[in-house]
């Protein structure tokens, strides 16, 4: 378990974050005392044009975009981010001046933790947030990590072990988002965690260049495919997954160029929907053997993250892990569509009391750091 100090109670946090996947933001209002309630929470749709130019500028292996693009799509996502804030606590019936503090992960656009130069880099200005909002926010978590030599990521995890580390038992906490990510929390020892693969990426992309959608709903048109067992091999031979932690990773890593190298690489054409089928398969096969390689101990996964949804999916993990019981983290009473968002209102209440927000096993930093920056009201 960690050995971080228990969160005091400080009043209403808004934890902010849009993930790898880009298909909205999720908002929670969460109160701690020093258990983790969400009160309220939404998902905000970004407009269709400026999803449509945040995954373009990530999937970009060679990550072109100019300044002004730049400075355009900070902004534009920073207003997202304060009208999901007012509409969220609108709606609860909760004033701006209730809430202590915003913790805003913002947008990726580029996550680079290897190479000589390693760099994160996460838009949406909290400038415009607490200046059309009122609340003060807290924001640009990962890079103080990263500063400190670490990956910058997962940041989850920290959260993950303050509310849902269990002394008699070795669970895991899966996050299946655009990215999949591991929590191991084991009674008496340090916590371990790390991005394992693709998570809904691939699957989300593919989706939407052959059946014009955003993801697949229960994993339905998957359903319809077929899995090539080659294809599957070749895939799971990606250097990455056989990394050993701390290690992180995005759509920099797992893109639509990608996968169409690999396809090529596989020779014979396959329809939509088989590849679609192979590649839910890869997200559970990968998880599967990132659990047996590092987290053997493992009995028990709480599975969290836009995944969750995914019925086939998970249908297809669980039997991939017939000696692990796979449940969703709403068997601990939290809701598993917004355990990101209160992660980040989570971190924002321990900046504000000057505790550490990583966990240096998980992310490779030298040390426990204060993350962030603080915007005030």
């Amino acid at each position: 378990m960690s050995d971080r100090p228990q969160a005091a109670a400080d009043g209403l946090y808004v934890g902010l974050i849009s993930g790898t996947s880009a298909d909205g933001i999720d908002a929670a209002l969460v109160r701690f005392d020093p258990d983790c309630r969400v009160l309220a929470a939404a998902t905000f749709p970004y407009p269709d044009d400026l999803r449509s130019r945040l995954l373009a500028v990530a999937q970009d292996p060679d990550g072109a975009i100019s300044v002004d693009d730049f400075g355009v799509l900070d902004a534009r996502v920073a207003d997202c981010f304060a009208r999901a804030t007012l509409q969220l606590i609108a709606d609860a019936g909760v004033k701006a001046a209730a809430v202590t503090a915003i913790g805003s992960h913002g947008q990726t656009i580029r996550h680079r933790p290897n190479g000589e130069w390693p760099f994160t880099l996460q838009i949406g200005d909290p400038s415009r947030i607490v200046e059309k909002t009122g609340i003060t926010t807290v924001a640009d978590f990962r890079r103080r990590d990263m500063a400190a030599g670490g990956q910058g990521a997962p940041l989850a995890s920290a959260f993950h072990a303050a509310m849902m580390a269990d002394p008699g038992e070795a669970r895991v906490v899966l996050n299946i988002g655009g990215i999949a990510n591991l929590t191991l929390l084991q009674p008496g020892k340090p916590v371990l965690g790390f991005d394992c693969g693709p998570g809904n990426a691939l699957m989300d992309a593919w989706v939407m260049q052959h059946y014009g959608q955003p993801f697949d709903t229960d994993g339905r048109l998957a359903s319809q495919g077929t899995v090539e067992a080659a294809l599957l091999q070749r895939l799971m031979d990606e250097p990455y997954l056989r990394q050993p932690p701390p290690k992180s990773t995005g759509r920099e890593q797992f893109h639509l160029a990608w996968l169409q190298r690999q396809l090529s690489a596989h020779g014979s054409t396959l329809n939509p929907a088989d590849v679609l089928a192979t590649l839910l398969d890869f997200t559970t096969a990968s998880i599967r053997d990132a659990l047996e390689r590092w987290l053997p101990d493992c009995r028990r996964v709480l599975v969290c993250g836009g995944g969750w949804k995914n019925g086939a999916l998970i249908r297809r993990l669980a039997k991939r892990l017939p000696d692990i019981s796979v449940d969703s983290t709403e068997a601990l009473g939290l809701d598993p569509d917004y355990i990101e968002a209160a992660t980040f209102a989570w971190l924002a209440q321990e900046t504000l009391a000057g505790r550490p927000g990583n966990e240096p096993a998980v992310t490779g930093a030298s040390g426990h750091r204060i993350l962030g920056g603080i915007f005030p009201a």
